[in-house]
């Protein structure tokens, strides 16, 4: 991420290089037999001020879901409930809640990896980054690492039937 004191420029090799590790924090989610999601926020200077795995199953919680341990996390690290100019990356498309938390937040920009056909909601079943009867808007770019993201989940739940 590049900043010319004014606006933020983002590069795609660095949306590329946060993704990965992204994918990496999912990895690490499904050794603890939590559906294989991460997410991480990072600054106005590209550095890194939080990350998560789901953790739904070991948390017992509904709020479990990475992004919204990021989005916690994050808070807490920048001492505030407001994440402008901030990003999250995530390897699959957030849900309604997340995405709500996200507007919430003020965060300014979200990159994906897999979209979320049943449940996504910043491009799949609704675009609530951009819908303008909300008090905040965001830069949603989605299909980073697509591939990977979406075979990591779907390997995940293949295995998961193949058990039952």
């Amino acid at each position: 991420m590049i900043s010319d004191g004014q606006t933020q420029l983002f590069d795609a090799n660095f949306d590329l290089k946060m993704m990965k590790k992204a994918l990496s924090l999912a990895k690490r989610s499904e050794l603890k037999g939590e559906v294989p999601i991460g997410a991480l926020i990072t600054d106005k200077n590209g550095q890194i001020i939080a990350s998560a795995t789901n953790s739904r199953e070991t948390l017992c919680t509904v709020l479990g879901h990475a992004e919204m341990l990021a989005l916690h996390r994050a808070c807490k690290t920048k001492r505030s409930w407001r994440l402008i100019d901030c990003t999250l990356y995530v390897t699959l498309e957030p849900c309604f809640m997340c995405a709500g938390a996200l507007v919430q937040s003020r965060i300014s920009r979200v990159v994906y990896g897999a979209v979320d056909p049943k449940g996504g909601a910043l491009v799949s079943l609704a675009q609530m980054g951009e819908d303008v009867r909300l008090n905040h808007r965001f830069v949603v770019r989605g299909g980073v690492l697509a591939n990977e993201c979406g075979g990591l989940l779907k390997d995940f739940f293949k295995k998961k039937r193949a058990k039952i």
